[in-house]
């Protein structure tokens, strides 16, 4: 699929592989994500436009590039990804970080969303969604869904670990947004969790059950 990149960088997959392990514990769990979100940041922010500038070195004057104003926005899906905004912005100090929370309906299934903060001017901004785990990808096409309506015009999805079924409901929900994962797992379990996965993703960052 031609909007959906898998980054097989072998520093990404050792860290990830160190992940998925259960017995990592909160605080090295932690680091490990924030690490791996950094380095998925090189290639997500591959499309950056430059201008040309001139510095002057110790030796002599040089034609260089800086990246050319690019206004760009985090969006972390509340709790889980969290893990991953320091990573990425360590790289971008500038962009400025919205958030979204959402639930499942009991009833009906469907995500609700009970937090939104956002920069006032993301139809300016190029966003960047991020989220440990494409599961279902029910709260991720929401997410989505719900910053389109308030005027969002780029939008990016970043996950460390996808499930075949979160990738095709984003693709049929939003055929528009590229989704860069590290690994595209096997399948869903009758809960509704990646496997072979990580388990839960909020509960191994915060230390929760």
């Amino acid at each position: 699929m031609s909007n959906v990149h898998v980054m097989d960088h072998p520093l990404i997959q050792h860290k990830l592989t160190l992940i998925r392990d259960k017995e990592t514990g909160v605080k090295e769990f932690r680091e490990l994500v924030e690490e791996v979100a950094l380095l998925m940041a090189y290639e997500v922010y591959r499309d950056l436009p430059l201008k040309e500038t001139e510095v002057e070195t110790p030796v002599a004057k040089a034609a260089c590039h800086v990246i050319a104003g690019k206004k760009l926005g985090i969006i972390p899906i509340l709790r889980a990804g969290l893990g991953m905004v320091d990573g990425m912005t360590r790289l971008i100090p500038s962009a400025k970080v919205g958030h979204i929370g959402l639930y499942r309906d009991p009833d009906t299934l469907e995500p609700v969303e009970y937090y939104c903060k956002l920069p006032s001017d993301i139809h300016e901004r190029d966003l960047i969604v991020v989220d440990p785990m494409l599961a279902t990808g029910g709260s991720a096409s929401a997410a989505i869904r719900f910053l389109k309506q308030r005027g969002a015009r780029s939008i990016k999805m970043v996950c460390l670990i996808a499930a075949p079924e979160g990738i095709a409901r984003l693709k049929q929900d939003h055929d528009d947004i590229d989704i860069f994962v590290a690994a595209v797992d096997e399948k869903l379990n009758s809960h509704g969790y990646i496997v072979p996965g990580l388990g839960d993703a909020g509960d191994r960052l915060f230390g929760t059950k």
